[in-house]
């Protein structure tokens, strides 16, 4: 018999255990489809012994100190500030956009207040931006739309960025200084030795117990339990009553080059050219010393069914409300509980998924 019953060995459903074994003294058994823990935050050593990550780059940042520091029980941390550049008519710039990439691209020098200027008479005055390309052309213009975005979202999607909604590009930041970190929450690293290790060190508790290949409907009726903490694809749940979510995926294609370095930083964007959208090489993030390179390219794909990987919730007003109608349902459920991207049908970032899993107290 046991308390809960979670679905989902990726992050959510790995913190959700951790914390109701260890703070509740729940008995807990974890259910997952895949051969391994981590969901797409899985990370493993190739055949060269480099430390790759095998659904394209994850960086750990974060603004919640409570999620930092929970998780620091369980890893040291290797300071690491990300920076991405991006290959734009056949050099790379800074991005996000910040001074250096005006000063890259229009090859004169700026300051901050020469930037605003210049942004402030390139931009389109859109009151309410109606899609992904209104966002960014009322906030950069559309020399920096064109340049970055426009090309970028519709192999990224599939989609044109005018038929998606604005929320997909509204937290794309621009940058009126020389600001040329990805991200700048007060707490950025990656875990010392993998995210995988972390994860089995979170795991590795006597009330968890951890069944792996395992689609949940199977053994559901053989599992004696009170609760459950669902992480699995909402639309799954309920059998695709209202039609199957449609999400993007990618497919990732793996290199090891006999040479130390590939590229200057972890992750070369490809907005306009090639098939791929980026480049990652992973000895920038893990920090790891090798004589020889892994890299990682990606290529957007449209996610088909028990055929490859759902990564990114399409961001439109129709699959909005094919989801809200699984929401609903999901609601009147008083033992089961929905939590992570899949469930959510959202695109969250890694620490807000260990902040639902650290939440789940708060529901069982």
């Amino acid at each position: 018999m046991y308390d809960v019953c979670i679905v989902g060995a990726g992050i959510t459903g790995i913190t959700a255990a951790s914390v109701l074994a260890r703070e509740m003294n729940k008995k807990v058994i974890i259910v997952e489809k895949r051969e391994h823990i981590g969901g797409n935050c899985y990370d493993y050593y190739n055949g060269v012994g480099i430390l790759v990550h095998k659904y394209g780059p994850h960086i750990f940042h974060t603004k919640y100190k409570k999620v930092w520091d929970y998780l620091s029980n369980f890893t040291k941390w290797l300071p690491y500030t990300h920076k991405v550049l991006a290959f734009v008519d056949g050099k790379l710039v800074s991005f996000p956009v910040n001074i250096k990439t005006l000063e890259q691209l229009l090859e004169r020098h700026f300051t901050e207040g020469e930037m605003q200027s210049w942004v402030e008479k390139n931009r389109v005055p859109i009151e309410k931006p109606k899609n992904a390309e209104d966002m960014v052309v009322a906030r950069m213009g559309r020399f920096l739309y064109e340049t970055f975005f426009k090309n970028y979202t519709l192999k990224q999607w599939g989609i044109e960025a005018k038929k998606l909604s604005p929320d997909v590009t509204a937290r794309i930041p621009i940058r009126f200084n020389r600001d040329d970190r990805y991200f700048t929450d007060p707490y950025q690293g990656i875990p010392k030795d993998g995210y995988t290790k972390m994860f089995e060190r979170m795991l590795n508790h006597k009330n968890i117990e951890l069944v792996l290949n395992t689609d949940y409907k199977n053994v559901i009726n053989d599992i004696k339990f009170n609760k459950m903490v669902y992480t699995g694809p909402i639309d799954y749940f309920f059998d695709y009553q209202f039609g199957p979510l449609p999400y993007r995926s990618l497919n990732f294609a793996f290199k090891t080059l006999n040479q130390e370095w590939f590229q200057p930083v972890a992750v070369v964007n490809y907005p306009n050219e090639f098939d791929f959208t980026r480049i990652t090489e992973f000895k920038h993030i893990t920090g790891q010393k090798h004589s020889q390179t892994s890299i990682c390219y990606e290529y957007p794909q449209d996610h088909v069914i028990d055929k490859n990987v759902p990564c990114y919730p399409i961001p439109k007003k129709e699959t909005q409300e094919m989801y809200e109608k699984y929401k609903n349902r999901a609601k009147k459920l008083k033992t089961v509980f929905f939590i992570g991207r899949l469930a959510e049908y959202k695109y969250l970032n890694m620490d807000v998924c260990v902040k639902r899993g650290m939440e789940s107290i708060k529901m069982i």
